[in-house]
C-alpha cells in the first residue's frame, strides 16, 4: 500500500481541519489522502492470534510485526464525552468507514462512542483521527492489536441511549470516576484485606475467568448491576475500599462512578481491565485465575494475550469449553449445554442449514456473512 507522506499527519491535524471543513468534508478530505486498500486476506488458520499494543497518543499507533505477520489493524476505542449531534457524526462515520473498508461496530450516544473497529492501519488512522476530532475526544486512548483474519463481517454505526448500557441516566462518568490502579500496583490492592474487590462483567464472562477472591455478581447484564449493588450496599461498605475490574475499563467508568454516587468514597478501577494486566503482569507474578472472554473471534485470551482454549457456540453466542464440546448437546454452529434446552428442534434444524452454508462457502473460498462472532450488548471494552 503505497500513502503520501502526509497521511501520517493526518491524526495530528484532525481537529484544525474538522474546524474549517466540517466533520463531513474532513471525512472526505481523509478518505481522498489515502490510497484505498481492501482487508487483506487471511494467511492462515491460527493468524488469528492478536496482542494488544500499548495505548498509542494521538497519531501514532503501533504497527503489524514485518515480515508477513498479521497485518489487520483492530482498535478498540472508547471515550465518555457530550456529543449533540449524533445523526450527523453517525452519517460522517458511516460513509469514511465505507470508504476505507473499515469494518467493526462504533455506539454513538450522548454520552460518548465506544466501540472497536477493523482495516488497514492508515485507514484505521484515518477513522481515529476523524473521532478525535469529536468534542471532547482529543486525547482519546485507543487499544490496538493485530491479526491476519478478518474480525468483523460488516461495519455498523448505532445510536443508542449509552455507550455501554447500565440503565441509570443520572449516573455520569463526566461527573467522577474512581482512582485508576495502574496494572502493576494490582496485586497489592486487591490482597489489601480491607479492599472488596467486585467483578462487573455478566455471569458467562466470570465463569471462564476472574481475578482471585473476586465477588462474582452473577449478572446477566450490565443493567443488573445497580440493583446487585444497592441490595448489598451495607455488606459490600462493610470493609473502607472497592476495587473493581472489567475488560478494558469501560463498564468499570460508569461502575465507580455509580459507587461515588451512592457514597462509596475509596473506590478504585483496574486502568487498562483486564486486557492490560494480562499483557503486562507476569504469568509468575498475576492473580488472574483461568481465562478472559472477549467480543470477537479469539473468544478467550490468557497470560500474555495468547489465544485461549474456548471457541464460540454460534446458536447462544455463549464460550465453549473442550469438556462442553464432548457432550452430546454440543454440535458445531447448533448448539451447546447452554442452549440445548431453549431452543427446539426446528431452530436447531435452521441453525444446521446456515452452519452448512458456511462451510460451503468456507470451501470455495467464499465470504458467507455469518455466523455472527458475539458482540457486547454496549458492555464492549
Amino acid at each position: 500500500m503505497n500513502n503520501p507522506p502526509e497521511t501520517a499527519a493526518i491524526g495530528t491535524t484532525a481537529t484544525r481541519q474538522a474546524r474549517e471543513l466540517g466533520y463531513e468534508g474532513m471525512a472526505t478530505a481523509m478518505v481522498d489522502r489515502l490510497d484505498y486498500a481492501p482487508l487483506p486476506a487471511a494467511a492462515s488458520p491460527d493468524a488469528g492470534e492478536m496482542s494488544l499494543s500499548k495505548d498509542a497518543p494521538p497519531g501514532q499507533s503501533e504497527r503489524p510485526a514485518e515480515g508477513g505477520g498479521p497485518n489487520i489493524r483492530v482498535t478498540s476505542l472508547y471515550q465518555f464525552t457530550r456529543l449533540d449531534d449524533c445523526a450527523g457524526i453517525r452519517s460522517t462515520l458511516q460513509s469514511a468507514c465505507g470508504r476505507l473498508g473499515i469494518r467493526g461496530t462504533l455506539i454513538l450516544a450522548p454520552e460518548g462512542i465506544n466501540g472497536t473497529i477493523a482495516g488497514s492501519h492508515d485507514a484505521v488512522e484515518a477513522i481515529i483521527g476523524l473521532i478525535r476530532s469529536l468534542p471532547g475526544c482529543k486525547l482519546m486512548a485507543v487499544k490496538d492489536s493485530h491479526t491476519a483474519e478478518k474480525p468483523f463481517h460488516r461495519m455498523k454505526v448505532k445510536i443508542k441511549p449509552e455507550i455501554v448500557t447500565m440503565g441509570e441516566p443520572d449516573i455520569s462518568p463526566l461527573n467522577g470516576v474512581g482512582q485508576y490502579v495502574p496494572p502493576e500496583e494490582w496485586n497489592a490492592l486487591i490482597l489489601d484485606p480491607e479492599v472488596v474487590v467486585i467483578d462487573t462483567r455478566n455471569d458467562y464472562e466470570v465463569e471462564i475467568g476472574s481475578f482471585r477472591n473476586a465477588i462474582d455478581p452473577g449478572t446477566k447484564s450490565f443493567r443488573d448491576f445497580p440493583s446487585w449493588f444497592r441490595d448489598r450496599r451495607s455488606s459490600l461498605a462493610a470493609k473502607p475500599k472497592v476495587a473493581m475490574f472489567c475488560t478494558g475499563g469501560i463498564r468499570c467508568e460508569k461502575a465507580t462512578a455509580l459507587l461515588k454516587a451512592e457514597g462509596i468514597e475509596e473506590v478504585y478501577h483496574l486502568e487498562g481491565g483486564i486486557l492490560k494486566y494480562l499483557e503486562v503482569v507476569p504469568e509468575e507474578e498475576s492473580l488472574w485465575q483461568g481465562e478472559c472472554f472477549v467480543f470477537d473471534q479469539r473468544v478467550s485470551l490468557t497470560h500474555g494475550l495468547a489465544q485461549g482454549s474456548f471457541d464460540i457456540c454460534h446458536a447462544c453466542r455463549m464460550p465453549v469449553s473442550a469438556e462442553e464440546k464432548i457432550s452430546d448437546q454440543y454440535e458445531e454452529g447448533v448448539s451447546c449445554p447452554s442452549c440445548f434446552d431453549s431452543r427446539d428442534a426446528e431452530r436447531r434444524q435452521g441453525y444446521a442449514e446456515r452452519h452448512r452454508q458456511v462451510k460451503l462457502a468456507d470451501s470455495r473460498g467464499a465470504q458467507h456473512i455469518g455466523p455472527q462472532q458475539p458482540a457486547a450488548p454496549a458492555d464492549l471494552a
